[in-house]
């Protein structure tokens, strides 16, 4: 049979087994398989799916997911959200917009050691949102401002998307999550100046908090300096090359638990409860990621991402031209799909286009996150925005993607900045 007609069927069948709720690793396994087994043979297919499954869970290198996966299990149960959020508030709080500022910050340092979008979405939606009603601040702006400071997840290092990345494009994880860092900060300082933008233009939209002592401040301090000294250790040490990525996650799991059991804040059910998550999540990213391989070794032997290539590289756009299509292509996407099914489908076809035009593949890896977590808040169908509803059921949808208009006009700037100056993310992994 024709290459070119299998591998548009199996596209096809991709998407009509996702429509009907197929699990995205499972669809992409049994697509991958099946075309494999069509162009080669049965047998080669079913050696291919039992080689590929063992590998990909006994690889050491696939290690720093479940690891970093259970040091933000621990670091969730632990509470330490609460404390981050109630020290930014002490500082910041007494502003106009403060408690919006506030929960970036917070949004910030919990992503930075959780990882996860979608957990730091709901747990401020918990944390931070009935503290700013409680203030007077409007219900979009509440909402949005939490949208956009879990979408921090997926690019502060340690980002589970990243490292998905990393192990299919075979790049440096380490050199990735630092690259990260500086992207990250960007996004941070970003939506803090659209907060205080909004402030500024709309005075009395925005309440202030009551202004708290230095005492207070002092208190609130005290309780983060744990989790923020983890943090600085894990990166540190991959920067400095003092360990692997791998025993980066090790020693970031073994440090959240000893900081939570030192602390009182890990009982044996937190424990227990943090074991499960880590294993569930880990166990979905695992499955996600054997069928992306399984569908990768398909579009090889069809040659789809050297004919993709081709046709990209022929409509005469420039390097930059195929870029911005390349970047429309995740923004439709991203109002279809979840962030990690966009990066596992899509970067095996467009990676060697990349890789062709001569871009970076490190900076491009900051730039597909970066366009990954605007699809996250980005209407009409935002994974960040369903997590917030999920949480706080009295807030229609119109009302979150409201709050989230100004801060995805943020996310456009910042993307064009990277792409403007890729230094930014090129700078800390050329010092390692």
């Amino acid at each position: 049979m024709n290459p070119d007609l299998i591998a548009i069927g199996g596209f096809v069948l991709l998407f009509v087994l996702m429509l009907l709720r197929v699990p995205v690793g499972m669809a992409m396994a049994l697509v991958g398989g099946g075309g494999y087994a069509m162009l080669v043979n049965s047998t080669a297919a079913l050696k291919l799916i039992g080689q590929t499954s063992m590998r990909t869970v006994t690889d050491y290198t696939f290690g720093v997911i479940p690891m970093f996966l259970l040091m933000g299990a621990f670091v969730s149960t632990s509470g330490i959200s609460k404390e981050l959020f109630r020290a930014a508030n002490t500082f910041l709080g007494h502003r106009r917009g403060g408690l919006g500022i506030a929960t970036i910050a917070a949004c910030g340092g919990f992503a930075a050691i959780s990882g996860s979008s979608v957990a730091t979405a709901a747990t401020f939606s918990t944390v931070a949102y009935p503290e700013m009603r409680r203030f007077g601040y409007p219900q979009s702006f509440a909402t949005g401002v939490i949208a956009a400071g879990g979408t921090l997840g997926a690019m502060l290092p340690p980002s589970t998307v990243l490292a998905v990345y990393a192990i299919i494009t075979q790049q440096d994880i380490g050199k990735l999550f630092v690259a990260g860092v500086l992207p990250g900060l960007l996004a941070i300082c970003m939506h803090m100046i659209t907060i205080a933008i909004i402030a500024y233009v709309k005075p009395d939209f925005l309440p202030a908090a009551p202004r708290a002592s230095w005492a207070e401040r002092v208190e609130a301090l005290k309780n983060v300096w744990a989790p923020l000294l983890l943090f600085i250790f894990v990166i540190g040490g991959l920067y400095g090359g003092l360990f692997t990525p791998t025993e980066a996650g090790g020693m970031g799991a073994g440090g959240a638990f000893l900081i939570g059991v030192l602390r009182g804040r890990l009982s044996r059910e937190g424990i227990r409860n943090s074991l499960l998550q880590a294993t569930r999540t880990a166990a979905a990213v695992f499955t996600v990621l054997i069928g992306a391989l399984l569908f990768g070794y398909f579009l090889t032997i069809t040659q789809t991402p050297q004919k993709v290539t081709e046709f990209l590289t022929s409509l005469g756009l420039g390097r930059y031209g195929v870029l911005i299509l390349i970047m429309l292509m995740y923004l439709v996407l991203g109002c279809l799909m979840d962030a990690m099914a966009m990066i596992i489908l899509t970067v095996p076809i467009i990676f060697p286009v990349i890789t062709h035009l001569g871009f970076d593949p490190i900076w491009f890896g900051v730039i597909i996150v970066m366009t990954v977590e605007l699809g996250l808040i980005h209407p009409p169908v935002g994974m960040n925005v369903f997590v917030i509803k999920s949480v706080i059921p009295e807030v229609s949808f119109s009302t979150i993607f409201k709050g989230v208009i100004p801060f995805i006009c943020a996310d456009l700037v910042r993307l064009a900045i990277l792409i403007a100056f890729p230094i930014i993310a090129l700078y800390l992994p050329s010092r390692m």
